[in-house]
């Protein structure tokens, strides 16, 4: 029987660094739909070697693959790096060498690409090399790649979304026990859904990461982690939580990214991460537990949403994968993948100038005239008022304002003004609004 015309592909060789949780899951699926994978490649994938800090401490992975030494590993001859260490320094040198020289990069490294974009792009394309790095947003989630692509054609208006489980967990529980903060973040922490060290989390510098990559592929600009406004979530309370069920809504930690037109037709790009009251008909209302999801407008396309696991081993590395086997495939057919796409080149508009609405919670003297005297600081600095509800209870009184919107500076100003007013006692919450008016 003639094989002529038969032999073999070459393999595809990866050099993998770092091999914990995510890690270990794809050496596993590798190794159990080598097979498969190859199938779909045209050639086989072959695993030329592990870098871990501490080989010794991987017992369950072939000697021969182990080592210490990510530079040396990424000089050796391999195709592609995934790279699933995470933190920028080294990492981003050892990912610029890697590019530099060819190699194509797989990476699910949120804070890298966040800082560093920019640079790993102009090194990948200067070499006809692949970036990809869809586990970077949302785990197993589908999300980058639409944007990068399926959406590529279209004019992206407004992406915003659920992207930090932890953070969504301990919202949903406050919102469903009625439970305080720390408490629920101890017991988010006893369940394993926060890290033991959850600042990353639950201040927002996570979600910050994700929502520069996700603004810089929307609008096809440049977005860095320092250009996205940030806020977490250690300062919402019950009362916070409270008060959004009692005109309909709930508190979710957001990562809002949008194109905003000024009224002289110029464009820019606002990124923003902070707490938010949304309608409980919103679509991401109903996004709980430790779960992700993220909404997309866009002028032909309209309203779309994706939704799934937004971390843990095997979604991610289901994501990894996936990259994995495009930029194998474009190897093997001699082609490249999606290139960056910045032309737009938007600038960014600071938070101060960003549209946003407030609901806004006082205790303020129970006499007459203070509502009078409140409005008077809203029309000062030109923000409309949407809603006001007013209890009675002693010598005090609840007052609930939700504005329209207007520039956060403005906003802010005006609750800065207000504190200062003698017939408020205290300003009790104050959280921005999505969705329609309550």
């Amino acid at each position: 029987m003639s094989t002529h015309g038969t032999e073999a592909p070459r393999p595809i060789r990866v050099a993998l660094l770092g091999c914990g949780t995510v890690g270990g899951e794809v050496v596993r699926l590798l190794t159990e739909q080598g097979d498969e994978l190859a199938a779909r490649i045209g050639a086989p994938i072959e695993l030329a070697g592990i870098a871990v800090r501490r080989p010794d401490k991987h017992p369950e992975l072939p000697p021969q693959l182990l080592t210490a030494d990510p530079a040396k590993l990424i000089e050796s001859d391999v195709d592609v790096v995934v790279e699933l260490i995470g933190g920028i320094e080294p990492v981003r040198d050892w990912l610029l060498s890697a590019l530099h020289k060819g190699k194509s990069v797989v990476t699910a490294n949120k804070a890298l690409l966040a800082e560093c974009s920019g640079e790993l792009s102009e090194a990948a394309d200067s070499a006809g090399a692949d970036l990809y790095f869809e586990a970077a947003v949302a785990g197993a989630i589908p999300l980058l790649r639409p944007l990068r692509e399926s959406l590529a054609g279209d004019r992206i208006t407004r992406v915003m979304g659920i992207v930090n489980g932890t953070t969504n967990y301990i919202l949903s529980a406050m919102d469903s026990t009625g439970a305080g903060y720390a408490e629920t973040l101890d017991e988010a922490s006893r369940l394993g859904y926060a890290e033991a060290d959850p600042t990353a989390d639950v201040d927002g510098y996570d979600a910050a990461s994700k929502a520069a990559i996700l603004a810089s592929l929307a609008f096809h600009s440049r977005v860095t982690v320092a250009d996205v406004h940030r806020e977490g979530i250690a300062g919402v309370s019950a009362s916070d939580i409270i008060a959004a069920q009692k005109i309909g809504r709930t508190v979710k930690l957001l990562a809002i990214c949008e194109r905003v037109t000024a009224e002289d037709g110029s464009e820019s790009v606002s990124a923003r991460v902070h707490p938010v009251m949304i309608p409980r008909t919103h679509q991401l209302a109903g996004v709980g537990g430790a779960f992700n999801a993220v909404y997309v407008e866009a002028d032909a396309a309209g309203e779309l949403m994706f939704y799934g696991q937004g971390a843990g081993g095997a979604p991610t590395a289901s994501a990894v994968l996936g990259d994995l086997v495009a930029v194998a495939r474009n190897r093997v057919l001699a082609g490249r993948g999606p290139r960056e796409s910045a032309h737009a080149a938007l600038p960014v508009r600071p938070m101060g100038q960003t549209p946003t609405r407030y609901h806004i919670s006082l205790d303020v003297a129970d006499r007459a005239g203070v509502l009078a005297q409140v409005a008077q600081v809203f029309a000062v600095h030109d923000v409309s008022i949407a809603a006001v509800r007013q209890r009675d209870r002693l010598s005090t009184a609840s007052l609930v304002i939700v504005t329209h919107s207007a520039p956060d500076f403005a906003l802010q100003s005006t609750v800065d003004e207000i504190s200062r007013l003698d017939v408020v006692r205290e300003v009790v919450s104050v959280m921005r609004v999505e969705g329609e008016d309550s």
